[in-house]
C-alpha cells in the first residue's frame, strides 16, 4: 500500500505487559546528550526544519569530498546527469536526485568517502532559442549583434537568470559536493573538450562529409536523434503513377512534395513483378526527368505495391539507396524548408507545396489511389516542436565502429554492470547498431569546432593552447552539447590532468539514469571514457530507473493536464514526503506512478515517526550506555524485528531496488514500531522495567531513523540528533544487523499477542461494539503462555472483570484461548440480529450460484482454468463467511 491509503482496522494495540527475555549482546555507548531535556515541537513543520539543515551541512563540509582523506576508505563517486542550465526541477529530476542521494548518504554513513559531483550542461539549442526570444522582445536578433555581443549576452542570460535547478536541488536535500561544481562550457571543460577532439581528430575519428541528418528549419541547425521527438501524427497517403504503359510503377508516400527530388525507383532483386524493368528508366512525373529503377534489398516487396520512390537528399533510407546505386542526392529544399527546385512550386513552403503537387499529379491522372487519412510517426525538434526535415549536410562526424565496439564489450565481459539486468539487451541493440555520430551544430552557442581552414583548403586541428596559423578562418558550427557531456565522468575530475581526485573516484561507482537516455548519453559516455581513460570505464554499474507517470500510469505532459511540479509537493508536504513518495515507487526499470493523495500519505508518515519519537523522549528514551542484559520479551521481539529489517533493507538498496526498501521501513516503522512497540511499551514504562524499555526505545528508534536516513534527511536529522545529542546523523554510522539479537521465541510468543488483539477487536467490531466501549469478560487461559499479562489484555480490549451477575451472551476461541463476553445491554440484540441474517441470506445465494457454476458440464469443460480458479475461490470466501455469520448468529443473547 502507497502512502495515503487507509489503515487496516486492528493495527494499533495498547501496552501489554510482557515477561523478560535474555539480551546478552550489548550495543557500542554513543551519545551522552540528555535527551529528555530537549524540546520537540508538537508538529513536524519541514518548513521549519529543511533550510536550516541544509544549510548547516554545507557549512560543516559535511558533502565535501577529499581524496587524501583517509586512503585506506573505500571510494564511492557519482556524476550528476547534469541538468540543463535552463531548466527547472521536475519530477524526473526528483526522482533520479533522490535515488542518487539515497545512495551516496549510505556510502557516506557506511564509511566511504563520497564524491557526489553537482554541474549542469549548457543545453546549445535551449539556451540559445531563451536568449533569442528575450532579444525578440528588443526587436534584434543575433545577427544584429554579431556573434562575440550575442555570446556575451548568453553569458549575461546564464549568471543572472541560468541555473535556478541548482538552488531547486538544495531545496530536495541533495548531499552534493558544491566546491567541485561544474558546467560543461567552463574552461576547465572547454580544455577537455579541445583535448579529446584533437585526439579523436589525430586518430582518423573525426571526419567531414556531406550527410543525411535531421534538420530543424525553426531552429536552422542539425539535431543529435536524441533531440528528435517522434509523435503518431494523422497524414496523407498518396499513390502515384511513375511512367506509363509496361514501363508503369505505382508507389506511395505521405511526402509528396519530395517526390521533386527523386533519382530513382527502387524495388526488390526478388520481385518478379519488376524483374523487367530494372535498369530502365522511366518518367518523373512534373519533372521531365528520367530516371531509373533499381534493385536494392532494403525495398519490402510485401508492402504496398512492393516499389519505392527514391529521394537521397530527403530521406534517410534513400540516401543509403543512393550510396549503394551512386545516384544522385538532389536537393528540392532549403534550410528553411522552402522549395528550391525550378519550375511552379518554387518558393513554397514545403506543407504549402505538398497539396499543390498533389493537385498537379491530379490534372495529369497521376493519382492512382485518392489522398487517404494515413497514420504515422513524424519527427519534431524537441525545442520549438517543427516538423524535422530530413536533408543532405556538410557536417562533422565520430566515426563510432571501433568507440561502440569498445562500448559493448565493456558490459558483455562485466566490467560494467546493469540493473535491471533486462535493460542490458536494449544497450546492445543501440551501440551493435550504431550509426556515425553528427557532432556538428549550426550554432553560435556551444564549444566551437576547433578547426581552422587555409586560404587554399588546408585544414588543421591545433592542441589546446597552440595558435592557428595567422588569418585561417575557424569553422562556424559548434558541437552537439551531447559531445561535452560525454567526457562529464572525468572531466569534472580533472581530465586531462591526471588529478588526485581522478585517480581517487574514476572510474565512477554507478551512473542513476533514466532508461530513456540509455542509448544517447549513456552510450556516449562510455565510448569516450574507454577510449580517453585507455580502456577503464567510466562507471562500474548502470542503474536504471523509469519515468515519474501519473497515478493511473499516464505519460505527465502539459496537454493531458496531469503534470505535478515537485517544488509545490516540497512546499506543501515537505522535500521528505516528496523524495519518500518517489522512491517507494522506484522499482529497477519501472516506470514510476504518483499522486497527490500519496505525498499527503508520506507527510503522514514523517509526522508519525516524529510524535513517536517526541512520546520517547518525554518519556527518558535515550541511547546512553550498553544495552540491558535482560529485557521483556516485548523489547527482545522489537529488537530481533530490527535486525531482520536491517538485512532486508541492506538487501534491497544494494540491488537498486528502493521500493522494496522503502516498503520494509515504512511497514516497520509504522506498523512494527509505532503502533505495537510505543503501545507494549507504555506499561512496561510505569514498572519496574522502565529504564530497560528506554534503552530499548531509544535504541531502536536510533537504528530506525538512521536506516530512513538516506531515504528521508531531514526529518531524520532533527529527530536523531534530539534522541542522541550527537552532531548530526548525516555521518553516523550506517546500522549493522546483529543475528545475536534474532529471538524467535520472543516472535512467536508477541506474533500470538497481536493475532488475538487483532481477532478479539475484529469481533467486537463485527458485534457492533465501539472501540471505547467497556465489556465484562471471563477468559479460559487453557494453559495459553498470555495468561500472565491478564491485566495488559484487559486494558488493550476494554474488558472489564466479571461480576456476580456475569452472563456470557458471545464467546470467541482465539490463540488456544476462549474469551466470553456479556453483551447484554450494550448492543441493540435485535437490528444486530437482523443484519447478521441478512449478510447471512447473501453469502448462502452467492455459495449456491458458486456450486451451480462449478457444477455445470458444459461450463467446466470450456471455462479457462483462471476463471474455475476464481469461481472455487469466491466459494471457499463465502463459505467461510457463513461460518463466521451464524458463529456471530449463536453468539448473540436470546431474545
Amino acid at each position: 500500500m502507497l502512502p495515503g491509503g487507509s489503515r487496516r482496522p486492528g493495527r494499533r494495540t495498547p501496552a501489554v505487559p510482557v515477561e523478560s527475555s535474555a539480551v546478552t549482546q550489548p550495543s557500542t555507548e554513543r551519545g551522552q546528550g540528555a535527551a529528555a531535556d530537549v524540546d520537540l515541537p508538537t508538529q513536524y513543520r519541514p518548513a521549519d526544519v529543511e533550510g536550516r539543515l541544509y544549510e548547516r551541512w554545507v557549512s560543516a563540509g559535511l558533502f565535501t569530498a577529499d581524496p587524501a582523506r583517509a586512503p585506506q576508505r573505500p571510494a564511492f563517486s557519482i556524476v550528476i546527469p547534469p541538468p540543463n542550465v535552463t531548466g527547472s526541477l521536475h519530477m524526473g529530476h526528483a526522482l533520479d536526485h533522490s535515488i542518487q542521494d539515497t545512495l551516496v548518504r549510505r556510502r557516506r554513513m557506511q564509511g566511504h568517502e563520497t564524491a557526489w559531483v553537482p554541474g549542469m550542461d549548457h543545453a546549445g539549442i535551449a539556451t540559445q532559442n531563451v536568449v533569442e526570444r528575450e532579444l525578440a522582445k528588443e526587436g534584434v536578433s543575433r545577427h544584429d549583434l554579431g556573434r562575440a555581443d550575442f555570446l556575451e549576452r548568453v553569458w549575461q542570460w546564464k549568471a543572472e537568470s541560468g541555473g535556478r535547478i541548482l538552488g531547486q536541488m538544495r531545496r530536495l536535500g541533495d548531499s552534493v559536493d558544491w566546491t567541485r561544481e561544474a558546467f560543461t562550457m567552463d574552461d576547465d571543460r572547454a580544455r577537455a573538450v579541445r583535448t579529446i577532439f584533437k585526439r579523436l581528430f589525430d586518430d582518423g575519428l573525426i571526419y567531414r562529409a556531406e550527410r543525411i541528418i535531421n534538420w530543424c528549419p525553426r531552429c536552422l541547425t542539425a539535431l543529435s536523434d536524441i533531440e528528435v521527438e517522434h509523435d503518431e501524427v494523422d497524414g496523407e497517403l498518396v499513390s502515384l503513377r511513375y511512367g506509363a504503359g509496361d514501363d508503369e510503377i505505382v508507389v506511395a508516400t505521405t511526402r509528396a512534395e519530395t517526390m521533386l527530388g527523386d533519382t530513382a525507383v527502387a524495388v526488390h532483386p526478388e520481385d518478379a513483378r519488376y524483374a523487367h524493368m530494372v535498369g530502365r528508366e522511366i518518367e518523373l512525373p512534373l519533372t521531365g526527368r528520367r530516371i531509373p529503377v533499381v534493385a536494392d534489398e532494403h525495398v519490402d516487396p510485401s508492402f504496398g505495391t512492393g516499389a519505392v520512390k527514391v529521394t537521397p537528399a530527403h530521406d534517410p533510407n534513400d540516401f543509403e539507396i543512393g550510396r549503394r546505386h551512386a545516384l544522385p542526392s538532389l536537393s528540392v529544399m532549403d534550410e528553411r524548408g522552402i522549395v528550391t527546385a525550378p519550375g511552379p512550386f518554387e518558393g513554397l513552403d514545403r506543407f504549402e507545396a505538398r497539396p499543390a503537387v498533389v493537385a498537379a499529379l491530379r490534372e495529369q491522372g497521376r493519382i492512382v489511389k485518392e489522398v487517404r487519412p494515413y497514420k504515422h510517426s513524424v519527427g519534431h525538434c524537441q525545442r520549438c516542436s517543427t516538423v524535422v526535415e530530413p536533408r543532405v549536410s556538410l557536417q562533422w562526424f565520430v566515426k563510432v565502429e571501433s568507440l561502440a565496439r569498445a562500448a559493448g564489450d565493456a558490459v558483455r565481459d562485466g566490467r560494467v554492470k546493469i540493473h535491471p539486468p533486462e535493460m542490458a539487451a536494449r544497450y546492445f541493440e543501440w551501440v551493435d547498431n550504431m550509426h556515425d555520430w553528427c557532432i556538428s551544430r549550426q550554432l553560435w552557442w556551444g564549444h566551437r569546432i576547433p578547426v581552422w581552414y587555409g586560404p587554399d583548403g588546408e585544414v588543421v586541428c591545433p592542441a589546446p593552447g597552440e595558435e592557428p596559423p595567422a588569418g585561417w578562418t575557424q569553422d562556424t558550427d559548434v558541437l552537439d552539447t551531447w559531445f561535452s557531456s560525454a567526457l562529464w565522468p572525468f572531466s569534472t575530475l580533472g581530465w586531462p590532468d591526471e588529478t588526485p581526485e581522478l585517480k581517487r573516484f574514476y572510474p565512477t561507482s554507478v551512473l542513476v539514469t533514466g532508461y530513456d537516455i540509455l542509448f544517447f548519453w549513456v552510450a556516449r559516455m562510455m565510448m569516450f571514457g574507454l577510449y580517453a581513460m585507455d580502456g577503464v570505464q567510466p562507471f562500474d554499474t548502470i542503474a536504471l530507473h523509469g519515468m515519474v507517470r501519473d497515478q493511473f500510469g499516464k505519460k505527465m505532459s502539459k496537454s493531458f493536464g496531469n503534470v505535478v511540479d515537485p517544488l509545490d509537493w516540497i512546499e506543501r508536504y515537505g522535500a521528505d514526503a516528496t523524495r519518500f513518495t518517489l522512491l517507494r515507487g522506484a522499482n529497477p526499470g519501472g516506470d514510476v506512478p504518483v499522486a497527490e493523495e500519496w505525498a499527503q500519505g508520506s507527510r503522514n508518515f514523517c509526522n508519525k515517526l516524529w510524535n513517536a519519537t517526541r512520546f520517547a523522549l518525554i518519556n527518558g528514551a535515550h541511547v546512553r550506555g550498553e544495552m540491558p542484559a535482560e529485557v521483556s520479551t516485548v523489547d527482545a521481539w522489537i529488537l530481533s524485528r530490527l535486525q531482520a529489517v536491517v538485512s532486508e533493507v541492506d538487501a534491497h538498496l544494494e540491488s537498486y531496488d528502493f521500493a522494496k526498501a522503502c516498503e520494509a521501513l515504512y511497514h516497520f516503522a509504522w506498523d512494527e514500531v509505532c503502533d505495537w512497540y510505543v503501545e507494549l511499551a507504555k506499561v512496561q514504562l510505569a514498572d519496574d522495567r522502565a529504564e530497560a524499555t528506554r534503552r530499548v526505545l531509544g535504541e531502536v528508534l536510533d537504528n530506525l531513523l538512521r536506516l530512513l536516513h538516506p531515504v528521508v534527511p531531514f526529518v531524520t536529522e532533527e529527530l536523531w540528533t534530539s534522541l542522541t545529542g550527537e552532531e548530526t546523523v548525516v555521518t553516523a554510522p550506517w546500522p549493522a544487523a546483529d543475528t545475536g539479537r534474532a529471538d524467535g521465541g520472543a516472535e512467536q510468543l508477541v506474533g500470538s499477542l497481536q493475532r488475538m488483539v487483532t481477532e478479539v477487536r475484529r469481533f467486537r467490531a463485527d458485534q457492533g461494539l465501539k472501540p471505547g466501549q467497556r465489556v465484562a469478560a471471563r477468559i479460559e487461559w487453557n494453559g495459553s503462555a498470555l495468561h500472565r499479562h491478564e491485566d495488559g489484555i484487559r486494558a488493550l480490549l476494554r474488558l472489564t472483570e466479571p461480576g456476580d451477575a456475569f452472563s456470557s451472551t458471545a464467546s470467541l476461541p482465539v490463540e488456544d484461548l476462549k474469551v466470553y463476553l456479556d453483551t447484554a445491554g450494550v448492543i441493540d440484540v435485535a437490528a444486530e440480529r437482523k443484519r447478521l441474517e441478512k449478510d447471512l441470506a447473501a453469502a448462502r445465494k452467492e455459495v449456491d450460484q458458486a456450486r451451480r457454476k462449478l457444477g455445470n458440464e458444459a461450463f467446466m469443460a470450456k471455462a479457462p482454468e483462471a476463471v474455475v480458479a476464481k469461481n472455487r475461490d469466491r466459494l471457499g470466501q463465502a463459505e467461510a463467511g457463513i461460518a463466521r455469520l451464524e458463529a456471530q448468529l449463536a453468539a448473540l443473547p436470546a431474545g
